[in-house]
Formats: C-alpha cells, structure tokens, sequence
C-alpha cells in the first residue's frame, strides 16, 4: 500500500515557456476538410468542415434549437458550399470550422430541444464568469420567454454540449447562429473581444445590434460559457425562422475573417499558485472543476515531441497535438490504469466487489459496474471523456489520506467515497506520479 505524501519536487525536464497554437503549412487555398466530431444522444453525427490551418480558431455553430431554428441549418450548409468554392476568403492567419447542427436530433424530431428535452442553449455552465445573472439555472427562459424546466439536470449534462465544450478549448472565437430576432448580441459578462465582434457582425450583416438579448435573460448560454473561457462568442440573431438570410451572414462573416487579429484574440495562458497554465489546458481545467476538483499545478507544463502536460494534484493533463481540433485535444493521462495496474491502493484481494446495491451501469468493454454515488460523479463530472471506462469494482481500502474509505479504478481517475459529508472525490494521482517520478531518481539527484 502506497500512502501518498505531499512532495514538492524539482522539475526535471524543460518547462514550457508559452502555449502557442500550430498553425501547419497549407496551400493558399485549401479544400474543405469534413469530420464528425461525435455523435448526438440518439447517434446522429454531428459533422463539421474546416476551412483554412492557421493559428486563430473561428468555430460557426448552427442549428442549436433543431426544428424550429432549422434555417440556420441551411445557412450554415450554404456558406459552407460558398467558402468550398472560394476558399481564398479564409486568411492564412485563421483555420474556420462550420457546424451545420450541434442538435441533429432536434432537427429530426422537429422540437427545439434535444432529444431528451433539454435547451442545449441553456445547459451550459455560466457559472464561471462573474457575472450571476446569467448562471445555469433549471428553470429557464427559453422560446418567447415562457418559463420551463429545460435547462438541463446539471450544468453541461448533455452529450452534444460536452463535444461543443471540449472542441472549443483551443478556440479564438465562436459564432452561434439563431433566429429570429433581426439583432446580433455578444457574450454578456463585460467581455471586450466579444462586443467588438458582435458590432463588427452586426454592422456588416445589416442587423441591429444590441449589447444583450433584450427580451429575458439567459442563462446557460453557449455564447456566455464561451466569453468566460475568453473566446470572443456572438450571437446573430436571424430576421425571419424560415429565410437562410445568406447574404447578409456571408457579408458578416467575411468582415471577422478580414480582421482576424483584432477580432479573434488568441487563447490566453492561465496562472494559478505561481505556475503558468497552457491556454487549452487551463480552460479544461477551469471548465471541469477547477481547484476543486483537480488542485493547483505540481510545476510548469512540459513539453514533448507531439505533447504539452502538466500534473495537477489529481491529474496530469495532456495536449496532444496528433488531436487537434479533435474532442480528445485535451485529456487527462491515463493514471488510473496506471495505478490499477500496480494496484497501488490495495492487493488483488481488494478487488472483490461490495455486495450489489442500487441500479447499476454496465460496461461491457471492462465488465465492471458503476453505481449509487460513483455513478452520479461520473455523470455530472465528466463522465467517458474526463475518467474513461471503470476498471475495478467497488473496494474497501485505505486512501491517501490514511482513511478507509470505499474506491474504484477508472481509466483516468481513482474515486473515494467520503461518507463523513457524503462526497466522491478523487484521489491524488498528479502527487503519486511526482512521488514516484522522485523516487526514481539516481541518488545524484536527490535533494540533500
């Protein structure tokens, strides 16, 4: 057994002064590129087209109500079709992304929600700029102000709400397409980059522009969630909920891309207990949990042939450059398995699951079962994409804190249950890879 002690270490290998994005060499004008970044509730792709590599991301989301916005879905295919034909009109400075639907399943049903009810323009976590009134919130307004429960049973629950978060972290600025209000409006919490795209939009479409919705207020709002992070986010509001309205959308369009450097800041690098964060993994870490859930950095990021990463108490984060513009760019390592592997909390006896218990999620990849509390954690807090499959039952054993508590092994991530106040944590493994990285060391390197 392995009880981890709080070490603080030299680091070995060369910090990462910077993150800078990549930006790869291209011809002038390149062809579209078309991908699924992932699949809906329901398993319909949600595709996307890049246009252009440089280093300044510009992502057009379409079709975030489904049936009732689905000119948007048109108007997104459409200016696709025209920067197919012209690709000359994306900068060398700026890679464009267009999503058609971010609600595939929405379009099909023909209802604004997604396929489980759900305001995927309202289940966004607002909560991390500073400004309360636009917070997730249950309750919501939502079309033409009537008040309902569609906000979501926690803040980004929904399938096609963590693809969006998770593409965006690299992001310089994001547009997400509406109808119909004949008006443009930007991010809400005072963010600088925001109102200067919004007017600069507005401007050139030909549609008013108002510096917030003017009619209630949201909350959960994708434009909202993307201005805390610091991604310049509008939203055009369409004059019509039927007309594509292309060409005052090109004319909008086409006046961000001619002036990418003002209109579409690059990612800043976050600084948290003295250490400097990389842009992507600090929005990562910020947009799932922050200090809370994954503590303050162990020492500065380290940089790779083809990776950025830097350990946090609980986690190391990893930028793989071979995912960019992928959902899995940022990631945790795959610690837990790791640790399973060693079986660093406990022998091979440990591993007899508790007695059966409460409705239980299956994984037929391990043969394992998640359920009670370590079931609701995994949900709510990242579920597959931030700890992966779980790889052990439910065990008894003493934790890094000393304590006997109840864990399980995931992927990327080791649970503890705490029935003093009844909360899953997670257990220290960015501290317990630095210990062991220590230990490791040739007797010259040890601190005398």
């Amino acid at each position: 057994m392995l009880v981890l002690t709080t070490l603080w270490l030299t680091v070995l290998s060369s910090p990462l002064l910077a993150w800078q994005p990549l930006a790869q060499a291209t011809p002038p004008q390149q062809s579209e590129r078309r991908f699924v970044l992932g699949l809906s509730a329901q398993g319909r792709p949600i595709e996307a087209v890049q246009f252009g590599n440089g280093p300044r991301k510009l992502v057009v989301v379409g079709n975030t109500h489904g049936g009732p916005e689905a000119n948007t879905y048109r108007l997104t295919n459409e200016l696709i079709a025209h920067l197919a034909a012209n690709p000359e009109l994306v900068p060398s400075s700026v890679r464009l992304f267009l999503i058609p639907s971010i609600n595939p399943d929405g379009l099909a049903l023909g209802w604004r929600f997604d396929a489980a009810g759900v305001d995927l323009n309202r289940n966004m976590n607002t909560n991390l700029d500073a400004c309360p009134d636009n917070d997730w919130r249950q309750t919501v307004f939502g079309a033409y102000g009537l008040i309902a429960e569609t906000g979501g049973p926690y803040p980004d629950s929904q399938v096609e709400v963590r693809l969006l978060r998770a593409f965006l972290l690299d992001a310089a600025g994001a547009i997400f397409l509406h109808s119909n209000a004949g008006l443009v409006f930007p991010a809400s919490c005072e963010h600088a980059p925001s109102i200067a795209m919004a007017e600069r939009y507005a401007n050139a479409a030909g549609y008013l522009y108002s510096r917030y919705w003017p009619l209630y207020a949201i909350t959960g709002g994708m434009h909202d969630w993307a201005g805390s992070m610091g991604i310049a986010a509008i939203t055009p509001e369409l004059i019509t909920g039927t007309d594509s309205e292309f060409p005052q959308n090109l004319a909008g369009l086409l006046a961000v891309l001619e002036d990418p450097d003002n209109l579409l800041p690059l990612p800043e690098d976050g600084e948290v207990a003295g250490e400097t964060i990389p842009a992507p993994i600090y929005r990562y870490w910020r947009a799932l949990g922050g200090e809370a859930q994954f503590g303050v950095p162990q020492g500065p990021a380290r940089q790779t042939a083809d990776q950025i990463r830097q350990r946090f108490a609980t986690v190391e984060l990893v930028i793989d450059n071979e995912q960019r513009d992928t959902i899995w760019y940022v990631q945790p390592a795959p610690l837990g398995s790791r640790a399973a592997t060693s079986r660093a909390y406990g022998g091979a006896d440990a591993l007899v699951p508790l007695t059966e218990a409460g409705d239980a999620l299956v994984f037929p990849e391990t043969g394992h079962r998640l359920r009670d509390a370590f079931r609701a954690f995994w949900q709510r807090e990242g579920g597959l994409m931030a700890f992966g499959l779980p790889l052990s039952e439910e065990f008894r054993t003493i934790t890094a804190d000393g304590q006997a508590r109840t864990i399980q092994y995931f992927e990327r991530a080791i649970f503890a249950y705490a029935p003093e106040d009844g909360s899953v944590r997670l257990e220290p493994l960015g501290l317990r890879e630095a210990t062991l990285e220590h230990l490791a060391l040739p007797a010259r390197h040890m601190p005398r």
